[in-house]
């Protein structure tokens, strides 16, 4: 996924940078509200999702998002270290799509940007009529719960299921263990590592395709897209 990093503290910026790019992003950094206006021109290259940090040197944050938000629906999640409600409400209504106050647990951070990027998925498939995702030879029909490989039936359990949706919305995206764990267990990481691991085999199992979801040693799992 493409993310556009709005930051001006190049220093904050390269950590971060450093952090996304592991977890699969191809991020653009934009110093000033203008850079991240120039870089959202419809010639340019799409975006999945915007990071801005409010603290501009040029623009106001505030304002930023607002222009952002006549220019394109891409997903916009505010970083601020202001953490009253009252301002978080102004920039929601702004068109900001989340918000995230300074200082942030980085993993968090990273399951915000799915969660946004996720819902934009959604919103893009009901829009277009889908009802299914294909990867290659691997088709998931969500309304029926229903996988095919090659035209032919699997039987996956619930969980199987859920956790192949997940992980097909964003083919090549990094998630990490603990955002799986929350999206497809509804509950926290503790105890329930090895219940992953056991799942994601299973699914290597029953699909006959063991190199479709990659291990990221020391993060998670991603789907990899299997030739058709």
């Amino acid at each position: 996924m493409r993310l556009l990093l709005v930051e001006d503290d190049n220093h904050v910026a390269a950590a971060l940078s450093a952090v996304l790019k592991r977890h699969g992003f191809d991020v653009t950094h934009a110093r000033s509200g203008e850079e991240a206006l120039q870089a959202l021109v419809p010639e340019g290259p799409g975006f999945g999702v915007v990071l801005l940090d409010l603290g501009l040197p040029d623009q106001d944050g505030y304002e930023v998002c607002g222009k952002i938000r006549k220019r394109t629906a891409t997903p916009v999640i505010m970083v601020t270290a202001r953490s009253d409600v009252r301002s978080r409400i102004h920039g929601l209504n702004l068109g900001a799509d989340d918000y995230v106050v300074k200082p942030y647990d980085t993993g968090e951070l990273l399951a915000r940007i799915h969660a946004v990027s996720r819902r934009t998925v959604h919103e893009d498939a009901a829009a277009e009529g889908e009802s299914a995702l294909r990867l290659g030879p691997v088709q998931i029909e969500l309304p029926t719960r229903r996988v095919t490989v090659d035209g032919t039936a699997v039987q996956l359990t619930r969980k199987e299921f859920d956790l192949l949706a997940l992980l097909a919305q964003r083919p090549g995206v990094v998630f990490r263990r603990e955002q799986i764990i929350s999206e497809v267990w509804r509950t926290s990481w503790e105890g329930t590592g090895r219940t992953l691991e056991v799942h994601v085999a299973s699914l290597r199992a029953k699909l006959r395709m063991p190199a479709l979801i990659e291990t990221v040693r020391g993060v998670g799992y991603r789907l990899v897209t299997p030739a058709a």
